[in-house]
Parts: structure tokens; sequence; C-alpha cells
């Protein structure tokens, strides 16, 4: 078992297989994009068995894979099967953008990989383009669909975005409410390609939650797990949910139980801090599992109590790219 410094059990990893992303949204980077690893510095597929492995030894029994986009590499699904195999390993998840995971939705459900976070900032075509600044709408919408049809247990992130997508708000839990969907809203971020500072924020978790209640009166506070990064709710009549996500406010580091690891090794503790260490020449090493177990160890053991105590320790932070840190 794994427990921090400030006697906070740490079970659920977030591992990046991929820095690279398909899309462009501009809350995550640049419209240059950004320089993405030499692949000779992202683990290969067999060492993010190995690593998974060793992380579920090590009391880690929920890993949802990110990227990037997860599905950009073409031996995503080496690494799915294996994960589908370890002993301990209670939940498997994937966020992904729902751009190319067609292909792969029939083996998913074989290997009973069924939570899947679509990350949909939009539910119109114009505003789905003007976020991305690309033409991938169609497939994206039909992929969720088949997603939610096929019997995946689905939750849609979208990224309240000032002057761009609030007029979304309210027509994407119109769409889901005949579907058993969890629609989670998210308070913007000042990384890479952000436009919020921290001081300038409008639409947090509060005022999101003001706007829906203002057209979906009747809303229900719903019961949620003590770790859970939302706060969800119910409409009358809806057969989905919604949540809010206070990311920027961050209501949630008293249970954090999360860990990240990006794809070129990188372990990072809390999102709003910097890399406590990394792995990558660790993994290609002898011993690398003992090794490895005592820098997570290591890393645990110096967590900051809440993500402003992590973000004063490390100016800069918001420099990176969401892309490169896993989401």
């Amino acid at each position: 078992m794994l427990v921090d410094n400030h006697n906070r059990k740490i079970n659920y990893l977030r591992l990046a297989v991929t820095d690279r992303c398909n899309l462009r949204c501009n809350y995550c980077m640049p419209s240059e994009g950004i320089q993405f690893a030499e692949n000779k510095k992202l683990f290969s597929i067999k060492e993010l068995c190995k690593l998974s492995e060793i992380m579920v030894g090590q009391g880690i029994d929920k890993i949802r894979i990110t990227g990037g986009e997860p599905f950009v590499r073409k031996d995503i699904m080496v690494l799915l099967q294996k994960l589908s195999t370890l002993e301990g390993l209670e939940d498997i998840s994937i966020t992904t953008n729902a751009t190319l995971i067609g292909p792969y939705i029939e083996e998913l459900k074989s290997l009973g990989i069924r939570n899947i976070n679509v990350s949909l900032d939009a539910i119109r075509k114009e505003t789905f383009e003007k976020i991305t600044r690309r033409d991938q709408y169609e497939t994206v919408y039909n992929n969720l669909i088949r997603l939610i049809s096929e019997g995946f247990n689905v939750r849609i992130n979208f990224i309240a975005l000032e002057n761009q997508n609030i007029q979304d708000i309210i027509p994407i839990l119109e769409l889901m409410k005949h579907y058993p969907v969890s629609v989670r809203f998210l308070e913007e971020m000042p990384f890479n390609g952000g436009s919020k500072k921290f001081e300038s924020i409008r639409w947090n978790y509060k005022k999101i939650l003001n706007h829906i209640i203002s057209v979906f009166p009747e809303v229900t506070l719903l019961p949620s797990p003590k770790t859970s990064t939302s706060v969800n709710y119910q409409i009358k009549g809806h057969k989905g949910t919604f949540g809010l996500i206070p990311s920027f406010s961050r209501t949630f580091c008293g249970s954090c139980n999360r860990l990240r690891i990006s794809a070129t090794g990188d372990v990072i503790t809390c999102l709003y801090g910097k890399p406590r260490t990394n792995l990558l020449e660790v993994m290609r090493s002898d011993n690398a599992e003992q090794h490895i177990e005592e820098h997570i160890l290591q890393a645990i053991g110096t967590r900051s109590k809440t993500g402003f105590e992590e973000q004063e320790r490390y100016k800069g932070v918001f420099e990176n790219s969401m892309t490169s840190i896993g989401g």
C-alpha cells in the first residue's frame, strides 16, 4: 500500500502513454503546437506494461490511461491487454478525445474495459472546430454515440471556456438527458495555451452551477466517494447526471489519492507542481523494479498538502502543456 506524508492512501495512477495529440485545443497548447518528446525518450509499450505491473504490486488498484491522445499509439492495445490480466487491478479506464477509438471499441468490450472519459468541450460543430482547430466533429460525435449505445460507462469532460463554449453548456445537457452519461464541467486552468490567470477566472464551479440551475431549477445533489474530484448532481427527468470539477478552485486536495506518471517518465504527485523524479532511465537500468519502488516511495513521501502549497513551491509550472503531463 502506498501512503503519502499526509496519511493519504495512493491507489490511483494516471498513466500517460504519449505526449502527442491529433487535436490542437486552444486551452491545452499553443496553435503552433509544442516540441514533442523523441520516441527514445518515451516509455516503450513493454516498459509501460512492466511499470504497470510494478505499480499494481505497490497497491495501485485503479489505472487511467491518458495522453496526449492514447490511441495515437498504434500499439496501445498491447498495454490494455496486459492491464486486463493484472491481479489486483480493479479499475481500468481511458481518457480520449474519441477521434481514433472507433476501430478498438469491440476489443475494449472483450477486455472488459468499459470506463471511458471523452474530452468534449462543445456539442456544436462550430464551437468544436474553434476550440480544437481541427475538423473532427462528426467522427467524435459518432464514436461518442456508439460508446453510449454499446454500454460503455461514458463520462464527458467539458472545460468551461469563457467567450468560447459557454453557450454549449445547456445544449449538451439537453442532448445527454436521454442517456446514462455523466457530463462533468471543469474550470479552466492556465496551462500552456490556457487563457486565464488565477485571479481572472469568472466561470468557476459556482458560476457554472448557477448557470445550469437558471435553466434546470430542479437539481438534486448526489452522494459521491470521498476521493471524487467532482461534485455530482442530477436534473429531474434526466437519465444522465452532471458534475462540477473545481480544478481551478481545488476543493478536493484533502482526499487526493492520485499519482501521475508522464509518457517520458516524470512522476508528478500534484498537477500544480513539477515532477518529483523521473523513471525512464531507472526502468532501463539493472534492478529496475526495486529502484522504481524506491523512487515512488520517495516521491509520495514529499507531497504538498494542497495544490496551492505545491504551486507556491514551484513557480512556472503553468508553462507546461496539459498534453505533456497527462491531461
